[in-house]
């Protein structure tokens, strides 16, 4: 899995009936704590996350062993939103209250 933040949200008015009615976000990748640092990502959004908000995303063919994308054109999946990240001991990362 890779840590990303949630940038933005993508919209699209034509899609393949096979992953027509989810929610895709714009995501960037970032370091544990939580500053973006590289490629942007349309990402699947498969837990409630809102921009601002540090997620875990999973991409390739990992992105396509959940429910709703087995054997789907996905290749990026929002799996889990980070509420704290802890690095050799100390917290370096925590979410925003409200978030």
């Amino acid at each position: 899995m890779i840590l990303a933040k949630v940038v933005g949200t993508v919209v699209a008015s034509q899609k393949n009936d096979g992953i027509a009615g989810g929610k895709y976000l714009l995501v960037r990748t970032c370091d544990t704590r939580g500053r973006e640092k590289g490629e942007y990502l349309v990402a699947l959004d498969l837990v409630g996350s809102g921009r601002g908000e540090v997620v875990l995303i999973s991409q390739g063919s990992s992105a396509r062993q959940t429910e709703f994308t087995y054997q789907k054109a996905i290749d990026c999946v929002i799996v889990g939103i980070v509420d704290r990240i802890e690095e050799n001991g100390q917290v370096v990362f925590r979410k925003e209250e409200g978030r």
